[in-house]
């Protein structure tokens, strides 16, 4: 930007980006000198922009802690970073504001769009092609997951309203341990006062959260991310499966994700080392078998099945499918 304001402007958009940052610094980025810096730090104080003096040998300027200004000034690359953000997390279902607040965000940015970074985004954005469909997911309360978030970070109980997957309606207290974004979902995981153990919840059937007090002591074992996977792994559905596979944990999890199945050893050695194959007992609840056998052909790994005795006739099922089709000429 040329002329004073232009460079008084550009001073502002160096202090918002973080930190302190140096006389001499300020004045190489903006071509001026050091008495030049100070007096436009001058002009920004007059328009109550709160810039703060640092002394010392790495003194300097900064904005005061906490600060925001309303008009955010964004550099070209920063503003194509927000708005492909937008995108993609409308995509994934990974956002907490509606269709049209991400619409209408994305509107506000573009409308201020210099007008070669604008054709440099329509270009990208016509380019651009998805693997996968858009997510039509509901998303959570912003408020909601603001205040399980506060509860998480201070260790605080929080009561919420939820709404089960049988629509039953409940108010529970939760001591979280952490909030996960999961295909498309977001998932908070704690342990239930009410019960005394360990439950997870769908952010967007949470109908209202309120923080209680008091404290609780931080959760030993796994993280938030394996307790919701694991939670995903051992949920109540129509199939109890019981496998023993001979191979590795990279092997199998590469087919059976920790979301989907449970993995232990078979017959644990110890100091063995962990790329080596060995049997490995997995467990699985299932609505539908019908995908497994084909899960199980890919892994082409040695597997006894367990239980359930009907798996054990699909996949019998399979083979001689494939079998008779290899024989077709």
């Amino acid at each position: 930007m040329p002329g004073s304001t232009g460079r008084v402007l550009t001073l502002l958009e160096l202090l918002q980006s973080g930190g302190t940052r140096t006389v001499a610094e300020l004045a190489d980025r903006l071509g001026v000198d050091g008495r030049t810096v100070r007096r436009y730090v001058d002009q920004l104080i007059d328009l109550d922009v709160p810039v703060e003096s640092v002394r010392g040998r790495y003194g300097g300027y900064r904005l005061a802690p906490g600060y925001r200004l309303p008009p955010l000034m964004l550099s070209d690359d920063e503003a194509l970073a927000v708005l492909l953000g937008l995108v993609a997390g409308r995509r994934a279902g990974l956002t907490t504001a509606g269709l049209t607040e991400s619409e209408t965000a994305s509107a506000k940015i573009r409308r201020v769009l210099p007008k070669h970074v604008a054709r440099r985004l329509d270009t990208l954005l016509e380019s651009l092609a998805f693997t996968d469909q858009p997510g039509e997911f509901a998303t959570p309360d912003a408020g909601i997951l603001l205040t399980i978030a506060d509860a998480v970070r201070h260790r605080r109980p929080v009561s919420i309203r939820y709404t089960g997957r049988d629509g039953r309606r409940s108010e529970r207290t939760l001591h979280a341990y952490g909030i996960v974004a999961h295909s498309g979902r977001w998932y908070v995981t704690g342990t239930d006062a009410g019960i005394g153990g360990d439950r997870t919840f769908r952010l967007d059937r949470i109908a209202d959260a309120r923080t209680l007090p008091g404290s609780f002591e931080a959760s030993v074992g796994p993280g938030p991310v394996q307790r919701v996977l694991s939670g995903f792994a051992t949920a109540e559905y129509r199939h109890e499966v019981a496998l023993r596979i001979h191979g590795t944990v990279e092997q199998i999890r590469a087919h059976l994700p920790a979301s989907v199945a449970s993995l232990e050893e078979h017959e644990p050695t110890a100091g063995e080392d962990p790329a080596t194959e060995r049997w490995l007992r997995v467990e699985l609840r299932v609505e539908r078998l019908d995908w497994l056998p084909a899960a199980l052909a890919s892994i082409d790994r040695p597997f006894v099945i367990e239980r359930p005795d009907e798996l054990r006739n699909l996949v019998i099922a399979l083979a001689d499918r494939l079998a008779s089709c290899a024989r077709q000429v």
